[in-house]
């Protein structure tokens, strides 16, 4: 049987901040917990193999990608960051091409912190930039300026890190289709070789969400643009940055070729990965188990056991359709028929067929995407 290699995700749930649209289990903690943190993260990663066997789940030891999210995991000090990464190197088979992605906030990237990168390997970052307008990002609690941004991405060029991703948010407070235009255009003029463009969420998981939802102006609420212009600065960052050559290839994430995130694409192909750390997931596969840790940083420092989720079949088959049509390239359904049988896909069929009937749906050769 072929094996595919382990993608490794490691939850770093703490900020120098908390931003009032993240809706992330990270907050702001004294820096006396990292170090029992630290301590819990590398006791489950050395105990990796014994817990995927318990879970009945097939553990492979190959990894070719590992991503430290958060949160912001470069609070952590340089010695905890390189005791993370000696653990999944200790435990793991780490490929030499793997991808190795660290997410950071702008405006943190020391020379000491990025010395630090370097020797734990890290080989991609993403940075957290969120807007390229200064009043947008301090009204969401982000500490950084847009000047600080291009720094950052000259000093990770200038330190042999060129693979970078920034992130933007659609809809935040203040923003305008001017000023909206005006972040894509600095992000494209940056050249990075990837972006993510997610558009605001609104829910009652943070202080923003719960702050609109009530009709009130805390947190610059009443500054918020209306869904359907948020909804507008989206396709128009879906036609500029694929007209500069950063191509949309899911929903949210454009590259330029060659460039796209190794690490989730596992996650919308049902690739294993293993997650470590507050509310982290993982899925493994032979037969297919989802797993996953306490939410609540206390509860999981304090050993809080993981749960277990088995994926039956039919589930399964809703995954690969539900993730794979998020990727431009949509789902081939001859891999489909092939995985899970032609009898299961003729129930989808009608189905099928009627959405590319409404235009939401279109099909070629053997694959349907998303119009």
């Amino acid at each position: 049987m072929t094996t595919v290699p382990l993608g490794v995700y490691i939850s770093v749930p703490f900020c120098r901040t908390k931003c009032s649209y993240c809706n992330f289990a990270s907050d702001v903690f004294s820096r006396a917990v990292f170090e029992r943190y630290v301590d819990r993260l590398c006791s489950d990663i050395a105990n990796a193999e014994r817990d995927a066997n318990q879970m009945s789940g097939k553990f492979e030891r190959e990894v070719d990608s590992i991503y430290l999210g958060g949160g912001t995991p470069t609070v952590l000090e340089p010695a905890q960051l390189q005791r993370l990464f000696d653990a999944v190197r200790s435990q793991f088979s780490v490929t030499p091409d793997a991808e190795v992605t660290v997410e950071c906030a702008p405006g943190t990237l020391s020379s000491p912190l990025l010395d630090s990168l370097l020797l734990c390997g890290v080989n991609r970052v993403s940075l957290g930039v969120q807007s390229f307008i200064d009043q947008e990002a301090a009204a969401v609690g982000r500490l950084h300026n847009h000047a600080a941004v291009l720094d950052d991405i000259a000093h990770l060029r200038a330190a042999g890190i060129s693979n970078i991703n920034v992130d933007l948010i659609a809809g935040l407070p203040h923003q305008t289709a001017q000023s909206w235009q005006e972040s894509l255009q600095q992000l494209i003029a940056t050249e990075v070789p990837h972006a993510s463009v997610y558009m605001l969420e609104v829910d009652d998981d943070s202080r923003l969400g719960r702050e609109l939802i009530a009709g009130g102006t805390r947190y610059h609420a009443h500054f918020v643009p209306e869904d359907d212009a948020t909804a507008d600065f989206y396709l128009a960052a879906c036609e500029m940055l694929n007209a500069a050559g950063v191509s949309q290839y899911e929903i949210s994430n454009f590259s330029r070729p060659g460039f796209e995130s190794r690490h989730n694409l596992k996650y919308w192909t049902r690739q294993p990965y293993l997650g470590f750390g507050v509310d982290a997931h993982s899925m493994l596969l032979s037969p297919p188990v989802r797993l996953a840790t306490a939410d609540a940083l206390e509860k999981y420092v304090s050993g809080s056991p993981l749960q277990q989720t088995p994926v039956s079949s039919d589930a399964a088959l809703e995954e690969t359709f539900f993730l794979g049509l998020r990727l431009n390239r949509g789902v081939d359904l001859a891999r489909v028929a092939e995985q899970f049988g032609h009898p299961a896909l003729l129930p989808l069929q009608p189905i099928i067929a009627d959405l590319e009937k409404q235009e939401l749906l279109e099909r070629s050769e053997n694959s349907i995407r998303l119009t």
